[in-house]
């Protein structure tokens, strides 16, 4: 007995320990929501109320200034982690405070120059965009003042520094390069060529179908007559060539290590990574006005990419989907437009061999390491771009560099000018008129506004390259030599990039698939460039079924799951011949099955898990890790192609193939979830992670901040949630959700995939990840009886 009083005396003193942390970590981390602060650099006073569920309405009575001083505030308070993290990503700064461990991405980071790039795009801004930002910086710096600092900060024991106007516009660089890149498909159809010839190319990066869906007709963008009208047809381009120059062995390992250093911070190319949007006319809807629905899909992260907001100042009325770091509303409305966002994924990144001797820029990087000496680095620049790997291993023995060339490492780049102006348009000019400024990323436009009007824009510097002396233009997917026949001659004029106004249906649909039919010039990209088209697809099959169109409706179609690439693959799976008892009870589940990957679908377990067999059938031939698209897959399927068959494993055929990862994948579900197959059911096995930057891998405490919750839907879904290979983990996902009512825009409604708050420990947390899963929404409101319980600060200013 007395050893049980003793034992229960420890546990109590230790669970009283405990506690006392968490309200102490919590005291000094949480950021002040209510009472009053007089603050420098403010001129007038701004209220900050913070909804049920921690969203800030900032509401600035003397200038727009101060608006934007106020989220760089609540920016800062809630999120200066992340921001802190983002900065040091974009400098190339992680060694100072993470150590040894993050030299490689640091290299990556210098190498490429992202910092630079951003000083470069500061003085190329307009006036308004200057004063805006530097309002911004001033109320983050505010926020540090505070010294409410984030755990993170403890624990790593450093301050943060002033925060600065590149700063500011710093991270943007790196979400360009997320978003905007396809030169690790360069390398990968290099390996292509290489090892299976030329012709392989399009079994590899299978082109965009025949029939598909694109995102404007030939009627819309006024192309010749005899084009098909419809949005529904698209093919290949003609006068276009793949000729590449491979390269050494050597310079590959180089640029691999730099694609692992991106792969190690979340930027990843993955199979099915992409957005959808789409606005609906108001002869479609129920209202007669528009609806405008976006879904970003991006990287999961802990704390979550965006930060949601209700931005107000004097002419200033804008609330979506903010950046933590980023001043001013990138996705949402204000009181008279809306607008969403999908990539629209074009050709803006090459590769080039430089001639010997080509005249390169030398500088020195200098990287600070924690605990250690610091390191140099020696970066060199081309007349295209960094230098990204250099060999002498050519055929002449002689040295050449490959240096790279990408729209948004270019100096004067005013994409802000862009977003900054959609946050003050009033109408279509307007939009149009601040889209001219945009850069990178490129990004498919939707548009409406409360006159009734919608329409499209795909804005963003394309390059025009150059014909050769056969007259046909390189198609962008492979290594070239820096020669008169590979360059850049200048950008697609603003004017003839694609776009709408008032379409004749109504109806604009953007899920990365193919945005233009044959026919259009100029050359956007070349046809292995687009997503499959399956979301496009299903989206438009939902949105024509003739009805008026409600934004409830709209909600069940970006929450649909039902999967057109089982319809697709269905007949060729189900000819599979099982192996043993377990492939023959899959098959009678898979029977009869509907496609829809709901949380209780064993079907969706089954199906998944061969997919993902099937995905690696590359890997013998590639042997560089290669993972198909399910339009690669289905078309190998259906031609009995050559990469269905595997030497080593004995597989000639691709029905041999299906045998054979049937039972590779039913005996992989059965290591994870036991032998009987009625309880592989899809939301045990299924489920999103978002992980934190800095510990998300750091077994011991990584719990603390990463999160995951079961989710539905699966490969190139609406409701998009591919799982990851090796894992089933979902760590790309729809990152933020909105549905945007122009009948009444107060109605609108929005979800973030986490929750406000970067403190693992605070109320926001994580309070939005179990609506997110469940296909809930808060209000997108800036009316204060749709805010539930508030909370509000009072800023007050002094100008020095």
């Amino acid at each position: 007995m007395r050893l049980l009083r003793g034992f229960g005396w420890v546990l109590f003193v230790s669970l009283l320990l405990v506690f006392a942390g968490v309200l102490f970590a919590r005291k000094v981390s949480n950021p002040m929501v209510s009472g009053s602060l007089n603050l420098r650099g403010l001129s007038g006073p701004v209220t900050i109320t913070r909804d049920a569920w921690g969203v800030p309405h900032i509401r600035a009575r003397a200038s727009d200034a101060d608006a934007l001083y106020a989220l760089g505030f609540v920016h800062a308070q809630d999120r200066l982690w992340q921001m802190e993290f983002q900065r040091r990503v974009a400098q190339g700064r992680l060694s100072e405070v993470l150590g040894e461990a993050a030299l490689p991405q640091d290299k990556f980071l210098r190498t490429w120059g992202f910092y630079r790039a951003a000083q470069s795009a500061l003085p190329a801004l307009s006036a308004r965009s200057r004063t805006l930002i530097s309002a911004y910086t001033a109320g983050v710096n505010a926020a540090i003042a505070q010294d409410r600092l984030p755990l993170e900060f403890r624990l790593l024991r450093f301050r943060p520094e002033r925060w600065t106007d590149v700063d500011s516009v710093s991270w943007s660089k790196l979400l360009a390069y997320d978003l905007g890149g396809n030169w690790d498909d360069e390398l990968t159809g290099q390996t292509v060529v290489s090892k299976l010839g030329r012709e392989a190319l399009n079994s590899v990066f299978p082109p965009y179908p025949a029939g598909a869906p694109t995102i404007l007709s030939s009627q819309e963008l006024n192309l010749p007559s005899g084009q098909p009208s419809g949005k529904q047809r698209s093919g290949t381009p003609s006068a276009l060539r793949n000729a590449g120059l491979a390269l050494p062995a050597d310079a590959l390992v180089q640029l691999r290590t730099q694609l692992a250093a991106a792969a190690s911070l979340g930027f990843v190319n993955a199979p099915g990574k992409g957005s959808n949007d789409w606005v609906i006319g108001g002869s479609r809807t129920r209202s007669g006005k528009p609806i405008l629905a976006d879904d970003p899909h991006l990287g999961l992260s802990a704390p979550m990419l965006w930060y949601l907001a209700d931005v107000q100042g004097p002419t200033l009325h804008a609330v979506g989907a903010t950046l933590p770091g980023l001043p001013g509303v990138v996705i949402g409305r204000n009181d008279h437009v809306a607008w969403g966002v999908t990539n629209v994924n074009p050709d803006v990144q090459d590769l080039f061999v430089e001639q010997p001797g080509a005249a390169l820029q030398s500088r020195t990087e200098v990287i600070k390491v924690k605990g250690k000496p610091d390191v140099n680095l020696v970066v060199q620049e081309s007349a295209h771009g960094p230098v990204v790997a250099r060999s002498s291993r050519w055929g002449d023995g002689q040295d050449r560099a490959v240096s790279l060339e990408w729209t948004a490492l270019k100096g004067g780049d005013t994409t802000f000018d862009a977003f900054f102006g959609l946050n003050y348009a009033r109408n279509w000019a307007d939009f149009t008129g601040a889209l001219g400024s945009y850069v990178a990323p490129a990004q498919n436009f939707v548009y409406a506004d409360t006159a009734g009007n919608i329409g499209y824009y795909a804005p963003g510097k394309v390059p025009i390259r150059s014909k050769g002396g056969d007259g046909a233009v390189w198609d962008g997917s492979l290594p070239v030599p820096d020669d008169a026949a590979h360059t850049w001659t200048g950008y697609v004029p603003f004017e003839q990039l694609p776009h709408v106004y008032n379409p004749q249906d109504a109806l604009v649909v953007t899920a990365n698939n193919r945005v233009v039919p044959d026919g259009y010039r100029p050359f956007l990209g070349n046809v292995r460039t687009w997503a499959e088209p399956y979301r496009a697809e299903r989206i438009l099959e939902l949105l024509g079924s003739g009805q008026p169109i409600t934004p409830a409706q709209v909600a069940a179609v970006q929450l649909d799951t039902v999967s057109l690439v089982w319809r697709d693959l269905k007949p060729y799976l189900l000819r599979a011949e099982p192996q043993n008892a377990l492939s023959i009870q899959a098959l009678k589940l898979l029977q009869g099955w509907d496609g829809n990957e709901t949380l209780t679908s064993v079907q969706a377990s089954i199906f998944e898990a061969w997919l993902m067999q099937l995905e690696g059938m590359a890997q013998d031939e590639l042997g560089d890790g290669t993972t198909l698209n399910s339009l690669a897959v289905l078309n190998a399927l259906k031609t009995d192609g050559p990469l269905c068959r595997n030497v080593a494993l004995r597989i000639g055929s691709c029905s041999e193939l299906l045998s054979g990862t049937l039972t590779r994948a039913t005996g992989d579900l059965s290591v994870r979830l036991g032998s009987d197959p009625q309880r592989w059911v899809w939301g045990e096995l299924h489920h999103s992670l978002s992980k934190h930057g800095a510990f998300g891998g750091v077994g011991a405490i990584s719990w603390i901040w990463n999160r995951g919750i079961s989710t539905p839907g699966g490969t190139n879904t609406v409701n998009v949630a591919r799982p990851d290979s090796g894992t089933f983990n979902q760590t790309h996902a729809p990152s933020y959700r909105q549905i945007i009512d122009l009948s009444d825009m107060n109605s609108s409604r929005f979800i973030g995939t986490l929750g406000q708050g970067g403190n693992p420990i605070g109320s926001h947390y994580a309070d939005m990840q179990p609506m997110w899963q469940r296909g809930e929404y808060i209000p997108m409101s800036s009316r204060p009886e749709d805010w539930g319980r508030t909370q509000t600060l009072e800023l007050t200013g002094r100008l020095n």
